[in-house]
C-alpha cells in the first residue's frame, strides 16, 4: 500500500508521507462538510428536494475530488460552492418580479451543464491554466491573502465574534454566548498547540470544538450510521426543454455568469492553496489543465446528479496547512465524502447550525477558519509594495474579497486596477494580453449582469 501510495503520488519528492496526507485529507473535510448540509437547504430555496441535494453534493464532490487526485495529484477538494448556489436559487430561478431570471431548477441545472461543458472544452485547450500562468506574481499573492482574509472573516461570523451591525455594517458580538465560547476555545486550543509546534492543531482544535459544542448542548449527537436519502427526485432532471429559448440573451447572460464565477473562483482557489502550499514553480502552476479540468468535470456531474456549480474550495488550505502536499489528501477526503452518506448523524454534529439573534453560526467549524485566515497572511510579503501599479491592484485583491464576500469581486477590481495603471504609465505590455482581455470581461460583466 505505502509503495503504490508512494508510485501514485510522489510522496518523497513532495516531501510529505502517508500520515501527513492523511490527517490533511481528514483536516480539509472536517472544515468543508458543512455544504454537505448548507447546500440542500439553499437549493431547496428553489424547490428541490433536500435529501436528494444532499446525496448529490456527496456524490459531486467525491467525484471531482478524486478527479483532482488522480489528475493532477493536488491535495486540493472540491464540492459546490458557496456563492454559486445562492446564485442559482436566488438568482437563476429567482422570481423575475424580484430581479431573478424565473427559470424553473430543472432548466437551471441545464444551464449548469452547458457551462460545465464550456469548462470541459476550454480545459482541454488550455485556456484556463493561461489565466493562471497570466496573472502577474504579486497579483497571486494579493489573491492568496484576500482569500485568507475572507475566510478569517466568514469564520468569525460564524463564531458570533463578528456581527451584523447597521451603523457601521459589522461590530463585535456577544462573546458570552455559548456558541461563541465554543469557537473562542477553539480558536484557543489551536492556538496554542500551534504554539507548541504539535502536528494536527487545527484537526485537535475541531475535535475539542465538537467536544464542548456537545457538552454545551450546541451540537447534538443523534447516532452514527443512517441510510442515505434518494437521489432520485435530482438524478438526471435537467431540462433542456424548459429553458426559455425565447430569451436568448438572458440565457447567455445566464451561462456567462455561471461561466465566469467558476473560472476565477476556481483561478482564485488553485492560486492561493498552492501558494499556501509552496506548490508553485517560477510563478507558474504544474498541472494547471489537470486541475481545472478536475473542476469542469465536477460541475457537469454535479448537474446531471442535481446540484449547482462545483468548483474547488479554499477550505483545503486547512489540510495543506497540517501538511497536506498531494492528491492522496484528495482520496482522503473523497473517501470521507463517500462515507457521509452513510454517516451523517455524525457530519450533523461538526456542522451544527445555532441561530442566535437571527444570525446562523456553526460554532465548531469556524476555528479552522480564522486560524487558516492567519496562516494565508504570509503571501503578503511577496507583494512588491514600492511599485504602485502592482501593489494597488494587489491591494485591492486582499480588501475587496473579504468586504464583498467574493473571491470573483476581488479579482475583477484587481484585475480592473492592474490594465488601468499599466495603460496611464505607459507599461501596458508588462501584462499578459489575458489579463487586459478579462479587465475589459469585467467592466462587461458589472455592466450587464443583474442587481
Amino acid at each position: 500500500m505505502m509503495r503504490l501510495a508512494e508510485r501514485l503520488f510522489k510522496l518523497s519528492e513532495h516531501g510529505t508521507d502517508v500520515r501527513r496526507e492523511v490527517l490533511g485529507g481528514i483536516t480539509t473535510f472536517l472544515t468543508m462538510c458543512y455544504i454537505i448540509f448548507v447546500n440542500p437547504v439553499i437549493l431547496s430555496a428553489a424547490g428541490m428536494d433536500k435529501g436528494a441535494v444532499m446525496v448529490a453534493t456527496c456524490l459531486s464532490s467525491a467525484i471531482a475530488t478524486l478527479c483532482m487526485a488522480f489528475l493532477a495529484n493536488y491535495p486540493i477538494a472540491l464540492a459546490p460552492g458557496m456563492g454559486h448556489n445562492a446564485l442559482f436559487a436566488f438568482t437563476i430561478c429567482g422570481a423575475i418580479s424580484v430581479g431573478g431570471f424565473g427559470l424553473s431548477w430543472r432548466a437551471a441545472l441545464a444551464c449548469v451543464f452547458i457551462s460545465g461543458s464550456l469548462f470541459v472544452l476550454l480545459s482541454r485547450v488550455g485556456f484556463r491554466e493561461a489565466i493562471v500562468d497570466a496573472i502577474p506574481e504579486p497579483l497571486k499573492h494579493g489573491i492568496a491573502v484576500g482569500i485568507g482574509l475572507l475566510i478569517a472573516m466568514l469564520g468569525l461570523q460564524w463564531a458570533g465574534i463578528v456581527v451584523d451591525n447597521p451603523a457601521t455594517l459589522v461590530g463585535l458580538g456577544n462573546l458570552r454566548a455559548k456558541p461563541t465560547l465554543v469557537s473562542i476555545l477553539g480558536i484557543v486550543v489551536t492556538m496554542f498547540l500551534m504554539a507548541l509546534n504539535v502536528r494536527g492543531a487545527i484537526l485537535l482544535g475541531i475535535i475539542v470544538s465538537a467536544v464542548a459544542g456537545w457538552l454545551a448542548g450546541i451540537a447534538e449527537f443523534k447516532g452514527v450510521v443512517s441510510l442515505p436519502p434518494s437521489i432520485a427526485p435530482t438524478f438526471l432532471k435537467l431540462s433542456f426543454y424548459e429553458l426559455p429559448w425565447e430569451r436568448v440573451l438572458d440565457l447567455i447572460v445566464i451561462v456567462f455568469v455561471l461561466f465566469f464565477l467558476d473560472v476565477f473562483d476556481t483561478v482564485g482557489t488553485l492560486i492561493g492553496v498552492t501558494v499556501q502550499a509552496g506548490l508553485l514553480k517560477d510563478g507558474k502552476l504544474p498541472r494547471a489543465r489537470q486541475a481545472l479540468l478536475s473542476d469542469a468535470l465536477g460541475t457537469v456531474a454535479g448537474a446531471l446528479l442535481g446540484t449547482s456549480t462545483v468548483t474547488s474550495y479554499i477550505e483545503s488550505a486547512s489540510g495543506v496547512t497540517v501538511g497536506a502536499r498531494t492528491g492522496l489528501a484528495s482520496v482522503v477526503t473523497g473517501l470521507l465524502l463517500l462515507l457521509s452518506l452513510f454517516f451523517s448523524p455524525i457530519m450533523e454534529m461538526f456542522s451544527a447550525e445555532v441561530k442566535v439573534g437571527g444570525a446562523t453560526l456553526h460554532p465548531i467549524i469556524a476555528p479552522p477558519l480564522v486560524i487558516v485566515g492567519f496562516l494565508m497572511m504570509s503571501s503578503v510579503r511577496f507583494i512588491r509594495w514600492d511599485d504602485i501599479t502592482e501593489a494597488l491592484p494587489a491591494f485591492f485583491a486582499l480588501i475587496i474579497m473579504p468586504v464583498t464576500f467574493s473571491i470573483t469581486e476581488g479579482i475583477a477590481f484587481s484585475f480592473i486596477a492592474c490594465s488601468l495603471l499599466k495603460l496611464v504609465t505607459g507599461r501596458f505590455k508588462e501584462v499578459h494580453w489575458l489579463v487586459h482581455l478579462f479587465s475589459l470581461l469585467f467592466v462587461i460583466r458589472y455592466i450587464i449582469m443583474p442587481k
